[in-house]
């Protein structure tokens, strides 16, 4: 499959807001990091918060440069999931679901959720599509494969 060269803006956008949030749960970890976890309800807040930061970083610079792209996709996938289970899916009941609390809203339901989930699930399809095309022609795992492809070559001259 040939995968147009504008499948960058996708690994830029997706590799930079999961870098940026990755890096933001260190720095203002009551706000985004162990604190938020805690108020949502996940499990071990003070672990979980940082190891899902370090995910964030280390898959989003991945995916950035183009390097095991389909794979860092994985996690990002996760990631993304479980943010849309234990944040969004209450938004739309109205009320608590499996263990994570309800933020609290003006109001409860599908419209309240789309506006919420609108970034959660931008990640989540760019990830997909991602995991799904891999990183392109202008990404480091396209410079290997040329390299290796290359050398390949030469070697059978």
């Amino acid at each position: 499959m040939s995968v147009p060269r504008a499948v960058i803006l996708v690994r830029l956008i997706v590799g930079a807001v999961f870098v940026s949030e990755g890096v933001q749960k260190f720095l203002f970890p009551a706000e985004v990091g162990a604190g938020r976890f805690a108020k949502i309800g996940i499990p071990f807040p003070s672990a979980s918060a940082p190891c899902v930061g370090v995910v964030e970083i280390v898959c989003g610079t991945l995916v950035l440069v183009g390097l095991a792209t389909r794979l860092a996709a994985i996690p990002l996938i996760i990631d993304m999931l479980v943010a849309l289970v234990s944040t969004k899916f209450p938004l739309l009941l109205g009320h608590g679901f499996w263990g994570f609390s309800l933020a609290s809203f003006p109001r409860y339901g599908f419209w309240t959720m789309a506006h919420e989930a609108r970034t959660d699930w931008s990640m989540l399809l760019g990830s997909l599509l991602l995991a799904i095309v891999g990183p392109g022609p202008w990404s480091l795992d396209a410079l290997i494969a040329r390299r290796a492809g290359g050398a390949s070559r030469s070697d059978r001259r």
